[in-house]
């Protein structure tokens, strides 16, 4: 059997619940942090219940200073997200600025305090255009601060990086993950909206892995 000795950061959305079932083996606690966002209440719903289905211990870091502080459409409400494909004209409003680089720092910090050896995220390779913190070159610089700033060593795993969404919803899909319960809409609404890039993402990859939900 697999020693559980990671902590997974886990949003709630298709990746990082995908994520959770696939190394659920290895997985000794999940945290979700709240930054401000306009989903960040739905999505923290679906971790949680995911982690209550699998027995995974799941906590929930508020990192309110973000939402009051950073300039992101994510922290400005529902109308502030713009519609259509992912693209950088219409999306790098989206960006969160260095929001993966805090939320690893202090994933680490937890990983260390709790005697875990890694640390897990799920960013992918649909990504890297727009986000800067989700690049393999970001995930490769951020691993080597994480190792050399811990006493143990600590290890950042990131295996999605190279790979699609809908490699990831087919991954899922071969593992039985119920996508019912995760959440990605940028608008934070109470249904997915079906139009802001994420929501086209989302519908297109569970499309491909042959998954279609009414959310």
């Amino acid at each position: 059997m697999a020693r559980k000795d990671s902590l997974l950061v886990l949003s709630g959305g298709m990746d990082s619940v995908t994520m959770l079932h696939e190394y659920k083996s290895e997985i000794a606690l999940a945290v979700t942090f709240n930054y401000g966002s306009n989903h960040n209440m739905r999505e923290a719903e679906c971790a949680r219940e995911n982690c209550r289905r699998l027995g995974i211990e799941w906590i929930e870091i508020p990192l309110g200073f973000m939402g009051q502080y950073f300039k992101s459409s994510l922290l400005s409400g529902a109308d502030a997200i713009p519609e259509g494909k992912y693209a950088e004209e219409n999306i790098s409003s989206t960006i969160v600025p260095f929001r993966n680089g805090i939320m690893l720092a202090i994933a680490a910090g937890l990983a260390e305090s709790r005697g875990l050896k890694r640390i897990m995220i799920a960013n992918h390779g649909g990504d890297h255009a727009i986000y800067p913190d989700c690049r393999p070159e970001f995930i490769a610089g951020m691993g080597e601060a994480v190792k050399c700033g811990t006493v143990e060593g600590i290890t950042l795993f990131a295996p999605y990086t190279d790979i699609t969404k809908n490699d990831i919803a087919k991954r899922g899909a071969a593992l039985g993950v119920d996508y019912s319960i995760t959440y990605s809409c940028y608008k934070g609404g109470e249904k997915h909206c079906g139009k802001c890039a994420t929501c086209i993402e989302r519908r297109e990859a569970l499309a491909a892995a042959g998954i279609f939900i009414d959310d």
